[in-house]
């Protein structure tokens, strides 16, 4: 598995932020525990009762995660994915390519500081607002080199660059004799 970080306009070269393997499956355990406080706020803010336990998972879980829109496209030498990711900056964005999938994560470290504020004294009923984390596995249509993908980051839209893997090719056997 290959791990990228997005590149900014030109201006600026990032530092690479490599995932350990395991840190996905911390990430995700991390995110669960706190989507289940959040329903579990939820259930008794409504005084409890049965019918509805998977409304309050939903809704807390959009107060957390929301799916990434992207686009995928593809031609003759690659595939490119855009994805939407409004508010998120370089440093807090990280891509994971394999050789069928691309996997896009992002945690707003600004989300976090206006939740910290927030725990002073207001109370959050409901929002729409954009979650602090952003996840989407994307499969893709062709086999890729991950090790030559790219990536940049320009007014929220995060564009990469999949260049395809070579075709198979066909070994001639040759006799030992």
């Amino acid at each position: 598995m290959s791990t990228m970080l997005a590149k900014e306009a030109p201006e600026k070269t990032p530092r690479p932020r490599l995932m350990a393997p395991l840190s996905i499956f911390e990430e995700m355990d991390r995110l669960a525990a706190e989507i289940e406080k959040r329903a579990f706020s939820l259930f008794e803010q409504r005084g409890g009762g049965d019918g509805f336990a998977l409304t309050d998972w939903f809704l807390a879980e959009s107060e957390f995660v929301h799916p990434t829109p992207i686009e995928v496209k593809e031609n003759e030498k690659e595939v490119v994915i855009q994805a939407e990711v409004p508010g998120f900056e370089l440093k807090e964005l990280s891509i994971s390519a394999e050789p069928y999938s691309v996997r896009i994560y992002g945690k707003s470290e600004k989300r976090e500081q206006e939740k910290q504020e927030e725990k002073k004294g207001t109370l959050r009923h409901y929002s729409e607002i954009r979650g602090t984390e952003v996840l989407r596995q994307v499969s893709l249509p062709a086999a890729i080199n991950p090790e030559n993908a790219t990536a940049r980051l320009e007014k929220g839209v995060l564009e990469i660059h999949l260049p395809k893997a070579s075709p198979p090719k066909l070994i001639e056997i040759k006799s030992a004799a």
